[in-house]
């Protein structure tokens, strides 16, 4: 959620916009909300739910789900950015110059719009959607920085949203530079999460989240090919350097209602599908029927589905990983010649897999490589010749580095950064488990200049500066178990 200031022919004043996401059908509403929130003892609703009414053309009863929505005043007229979670084009720019009355005016595809964006190498970096965004005027245009997931970090011009220029990207090293400091010699993951231009809109500050300090490869033993998927987050990690094989057997859909997962011959793997409910249901209900070794989660239809792969957040006492392609799960069970993509996109994602629960289908392996967690990007904001905007440096606390913080000490990843607003040499760094974290830009490089860590210790998920009455800067964060925290960064 964002507060911001706009003044505009059709209204003056601070709005508060807010996005939506549905924990589960049908209850609840996707898109955003405005609010006027200029007597902050009084807010009003000027508009709820309001967002894109459709899915590759399909209306719908409900605005899609949308992650993060960011607002500005361009002058005469105002805009907000929106991540759709549900369609390719899922950087959905809305005219709010009337906040009573928002427009949506734009829906954009970035690596569709500008393919230079997209990395042919390491073939890992499939997942390229948009997570997040922030949009700043520097000098007489609006320039948006796109947190791209794999397909890094976008930094465009929309001084006109109905048409934004390119104005350079990042790509993501290869071997794993911050993993390289510590002797790994890994690919990268991607995971452009969230980023911030420098008060002096030198430098971009950039946050890739990681939730998986494991890097996982895994193949088709049958027919030789690759599958794509993750580790999930809180199931039983699969040992460095470990390979796991074993028999697929399609489990279903596994949630409440639906038929029960077959017993497993004790050394299997199961195949089950996403959709209706959680990950951490499905993996239940895998390691009820028993004789399982681990479980393979595969994508459902649906716009924000079918090829696409994703991070899982799972609990289990089995190893869980997902969410794999759906056509290269189909291709286990040797049913690929039953897949479309363009109609498996226009599903609603209630149709299952073509497959009979208890069908036996490949062997698959899995092997696990230590790779640390998520971690900070310095990159040099003006793009050279070639579009990609250099990086200068990374940083990780050193237990990110480290397996045996693997398991057992909470997620070392890297949130999210908040820049100072009156020093373009500092920034202020929420790290989950590895708490508060204040870096300083020295001579192109990232050094750490502050922390704070709590007695019993801290979650710190949200981070944001602000300039108080008494013209002091200081730092809200959020801690996950224990709320709101204010800090005072006293350091040089």
């Amino acid at each position: 959620m964002q507060a911001v200031d706009i003044t505009t022919p059709a209204f003056s004043g601070q709005i508060l916009v807010t996005n939506n996401e549905k924990c589960k059908e049908p209850a609840g509403f996707g898109g955003i909300n405005i609010y006027d929130v200029t007597t902050p003892s009084n807010p009003t609703p000027l508009a709820e739910g309001f967002g894109d009414f459709t899915v590759n053309g399909q209306g719908k009863k409900a605005a899609n789900d949308t992650h993060s929505v960011f607002a500005w005043d361009a002058g005469a007229k105002a805009y907000a950015v929106m991540v759709d979670n549900e369609e390719g084009k899922d950087v959905d720019i809305v005219d709010i110059t009337d906040p009573r009355k928002p427009k949506l005016i734009a829906e954009h595809d970035l690596d569709e719009l500008f393919p230079a964006i997209k990395q042919a190498a390491p073939s890992n970096l499939v997942e390229i959607f948009l997570h997040d965004m922030v949009v700043k005027q520097v000098g007489t245009r609006q320039i948006m920085m796109a947190s791209y997931w794999d397909g890094g970090y976008v930094k465009l011009d929309v001084t006109d949203p109905e048409r934004p220029t390119y104005l350079g990207d990042t790509d993501f090293k290869d071997p794993d530079p911050e993993a390289s400091e510590s002797e790994l010699t890994v690919p990268p993951e991607g995971n452009a999460h969230q980023s911030e231009f420098t008060a002096d809109n030198q430098f971009v500050i950039a946050a890739d989240e990681d939730f998986a300090p494991y890097a996982l490869f895994t193949r088709n033993d049958t027919d030789g090919t690759s599958l794509t998927a993750s580790q999930g987050s809180d199931s039983k990690p699969l040992p460095e350097e470990q390979t796991l094989r074993g028999q697929t057997v399609f489990g279903g859909r596994a949630c409440p209602g639906d038929p029960a997962v077959p017993k497993g011959s004790g050394s299997q793997i199961a195949v089950v599908e996403r959709g209706v409910c959680d990950f951490t249901v499905k993996l239940a209900a895998v390691e009820a029927a028993g004789g399982y070794v681990a479980a393979v989660v595969i994508n459902r239809e649906g716009s924000d589905a079918c090829n696409a792969t994703s991070s899982m957040s799972v609990e289990g006492e089995i190893p869980a990983f997902g969410v794999a392609p759906r056509e290269q799960g189909l291709a286990l069970f040797g049913a690929t010649s039953q897949y479309n993509d363009t109609s498996c996109l226009l599903g609603d994602g209630s149709a299952l897999a073509p497959i009979q629960p208890g069908r036996v289908g490949a062997s698959v392996n899995f092997t696990s490589t230590f790779d640390g967690w998520g971690y900070i990007h310095l990159y040099n904001a003006k793009p050279g010749r070639n579009g990609k905007m250099a990086e200068l440096d990374t940083y990780a606390v050193p237990e990110a580095h480290d397996p045996k913080y693997a398991t057992g000490f909470g997620d070392l990843s890297v949130h999210e950064v908040a820049v100072s607003l009156k020093r373009p040499e500092l920034a202020y760094i929420s790290y989950y488990a590895a708490s508060l974290r204040v870096i300083k830009i020295e001579k192109n490089e990232i050094v750490e200049v502050g922390s704070f860590i709590d007695e019993g210790g801290n979650n710190f998920w949200g981070v944001q500066t602000f300039v108080g009455d008494d013209g002091v800067e200081y730092v809200a964060a959020s801690d996950r178990d224990f709320g709101l925290y204010i800090f005072r960064y006293t350091g040089p």
